[in-house]
């Protein structure tokens, strides 16, 4: 994968911008070092980055609405960089569409391997944005009248319009329908789409998971296309066919 993607970093404090400007140029990467939150909404509108790390402790200013605000009006990557140690403040985080989290103090190795898993997951011609899945295995499923396109990253609803999905949703999506019919635990499905494994206390699955629910199920609190497995993970349940 080439690693010439634009990133921008928004932090208040200049010494972090330009510890990981400097670190993400010398991987081969463009970044713009940012301050505050005009200045993020003035570079998506003026040259919008591929992924932006997002520092959630902006003093005076609110890091989750800033990431609502590009969840809404773009598709870029999303990692959140933030000191707080509350696990609440990075399920919200990924429930606000974060496609993961970093905690400060970071390791700048472990970061740029999120940074890269994430891009990877946005490519959908990259080779390995579907590392389990043959070359020539179909890349358009149908599952309960939806329509899921692998190869557009492209979610369809019964009714015909379009149903957005950030990269982690669609990854995971994938995942279960290409594996329909079997319990697959957290573990299975966090290395699968975000290639690490699970932490003791990592809820980004059971976000995720929630999240999709919201979007496929008629009811999100009696769900009948994604099961939860007492003990085990969770199990796609409609027939899958491809299309």
């Amino acid at each position: 994968m080439s690693s010439d993607f634009h990133i921008a970093v928004l932090d208040d404090e200049p010494d972090i911008t330009q510890l990981l400007a400097g670190y993400l140029q010398g991987h081969g990467y463009r970044v713009t070092q940012l301050h505050n939150g005009s200045a993020l909404m003035h570079t998506m509108r003026s040259d919008p980055p591929a992924l932006v790390l997002l520092d959630l402790g902006l003093p005076g200013e609110d890091g989750l609405r800033i990431a609502r605000q590009l969840r809404e009006h773009w598709q870029c990557g999303l990692v959140i960089l933030t000191g707080r140690g509350d696990a609440v403040d990075k399920v919200v985080g990924l429930e606000v569409g974060a496609d993961d989290y970093v905690t400060k103090p970071f390791d700048l190795r472990e970061l740029l391997a999120r940074i890269k898993a994430v891009l990877r997951r946005m490519a959908p011609t990259s080779a390995m944005a579907a590392p389990t899945t043959p070359t020539s295995a179909p890349s358009r499923w149908r599952f309960d009248g939806w329509l899921l396109d692998i190869a557009a990253r492209r979610l369809t609803h019964p009714l015909g319009q379009d149903v957005p999905l950030t990269s982690g949703e669609f990854d995971l999506l994938r995942s279960f329908v290409q594996h329909a019919g079997r319990v697959l635990s957290r573990d299975f499905l966090l290395e699968h789409t975000r290639g690490r494994e699970a932490g003791p206390f990592d809820r980004t699955i059971d976000v995720q998971v929630g999240r999709l629910r919201k979007k496929l199920e008629v009811d999100a609190e009696d769900p009948k296309l994604i099961k939860s497995v007492r003990g085990a993970g969770y199990i796609f349940v409609p027939p899958v066919s491809a299309d």
